[in-house]
């Protein structure tokens, strides 16, 4: 991975960031030798279609899903 000074990195920050872009490779910032942050290539994105329903056929539905989930005994502020 390609370091950099930090000092460097401020007076060409936005050439920097774009050369990760375009290149896809990590450049790690050091301050005195140490490392401070890591400039990283942003992920590929996500192909966008029809995400409706893409979930169905995956779930099970056990007991009942429409009444409350504990009994109203166990809640605190009922017994005051």
């Amino acid at each position: 991975m390609e370091t950099m000074a930090i000092s460097k990195f401020k007076a060409k920050c936005l050439s920097v960031v774009e050369r990760v872009r375009r290149n896809r490779k990590p450049i790690l910032i050091t301050r005195f030798g140490k490392p401070m942050a890591e400039v990283i290539p942003p992920r590929a994105p996500r192909a966008r279609g029809n995400w409706m329903g893409q979930m169905r056929g995956t779930l099970r539905i056990t007991g009942d899903i429409i009444g409350p989930a504990s009994k109203l005994s166990d809640w605190e502020v009922l017994r005051s």
